[in-house]
């Protein structure tokens, strides 16, 4: 898995915090604006985010490169509806003959030689995907019969109140593995550049407790240990 943050809303915070000003001011855009510059943005985004005003958070987006996951994870991530999703097509890119695929850690430590049959069975999908596609069959008919293990790459844009949204979901320990590593990337990266708005991004039991009641798991975020 490799996850890049391509862009983002130029000074994010300042943004933010410009427009939450503008909902308490009387000061015009450009006097808001040099009233922001050099102020503490951290102090009036932590304000805003305690008072509930999340929609702030909306003027700030974020753009990602994500390859090599699987089209399981990739099903999961296009659920998050408020963002812009743009994935490799399988109807216009043929599939490789040596093409990569997803192998969950459960069916590489099996003890009953599953890991095996697990290559094997995914194998002879490529191989007869690339028969079809040699019988005359249409890459996006040959392709159903492809395994969701199969890798695939996306471009992903969400402002930060639906990534704040994805993170306390998709970090939860209780979280599919795959896309758990997948959010957990994405916040180390918006971190770096958005400390202020993602300061407390994570799941629920970051800073409170757990909402998942009799499913919960029982053990707490590790901050330090995932990022």
């Amino acid at each position: 898995m490799k996850v890049q943050l391509l862009n983002y809303t130029r000074n994010p915070e300042e943004t933010v915090a410009q427009a939450a000003r503008l909902c308490y001011s009387n000061k015009n855009i450009n006097e808001l604006k040099e009233a922001t510059e050099g102020e503490d943005c951290h102090r009036i985004i932590k304000k805003i985010m305690d008072l509930g005003h999340y929609s702030v958070l909306e003027h700030a987006s974020f753009t990602f490169g994500i390859e090599g996951i699987s089209r399981v994870t990739s099903h999961q991530l296009v659920r998050h509806r408020i963002a812009s999703f743009s994935q490799q097509s399988q109807r216009y890119v043929k599939v490789g003959g040596k093409q990569e695929y997803i192998i969950p850690e459960s069916v590489q430590k099996n003890k009953k030689e599953l890991f095996l049959r697990f290559k094997e069975l995914s194998q002879a999908c490529f191989s007869f995907y690339q028969e079809m596609l040699r019988e005359g069959i249409l890459a996006e008919d040959a392709r159903y019969i492809l395994p969701q293990a199969i890798t695939t790459s996306i471009v992903f844009t969400a402002n930060s109140r639906e990534l704040i949204h994805l993170f306390r979901l998709r970090c939860c320990n209780r979280a599919q593995w795959e896309i758990r590593e997948l959010a957990i990337s994405m916040l180390k990266l918006v971190k770096e550049v958005a400390p202020g708005i993602f300061k407390n991004a994570g799941p629920p039991c970051l800073t409170g407790s757990c909402p998942e009641r009799e499913m919960t798991c029982g053990k707490p975020w590790k901050k330090e240990k995932d990022y």
